[in-house]
């Protein structure tokens, strides 16, 4: 069976996420910076009514914010434990990648990168799969983010 990812960038790599977990792609605006949170965090927005946070995969990934130009979207992914937007570099393309092009990683098992769940390996681009549900458990400061979002919601 195929895997249907958003295939975007970071840094000079691809990356894809299914798109099960993907309810928007967005131009980067209006984000409210928030103090206190993770470097990681650009702040929040309003997305579809709902306050979001906004997390810098670039800083993620590589410790580089990633730099605001007319390329830049947010992937506004759905998990049950928290909905959030990815800030990356460009979001390329929808694409079916076909299972048997799936390979698991050797360094899933590393702590800090569980969330790359498989690598696409296709003729001509090698494509890191990662896993939303996973970035959530291993990311610092997650809590926090949750902690503040329900702050703001009792708030209103």
């Amino acid at each position: 069976m195929a895997v249907t990812a958003i295939i975007f960038n970071a840094g000079q790599e691809e990356y894809a996420i299914p798109v099960s977990f993907v309810i928007s792609i967005e131009k980067y605006e209006n984000v409210n910076p928030v103090p206190h949170l993770p470097e990681y965090i650009r702040g929040v927005v309003k997305s579809r009514g709902e306050l979001i946070p906004v997390l810098d995969l670039g800083h993620i990934l590589y410790d580089r914010h990633i730099q605001h130009d007319v390329e830049v979207r947010m992937i506004v992914v759905h998990t049950e434990e928290l909905s959030f937007a990815l800030l990356v570099n460009e979001a390329k393309e929808i694409l079916e990648i076909p299972e048997n092009a799936l390979q698991q990683m050797g360094l899933v098992a590393y702590h800090k990168t569980k969330y790359f769940s498989s690598i696409a390996n296709l003729e001509e681009r090698i494509i890191t799969m990662i896993d939303p549900v996973s970035m959530l458990e291993v990311l610092e400061g997650v809590k926090e983010i949750k902690d503040y979002l329900n702050e703001q919601k009792q708030e209103a």
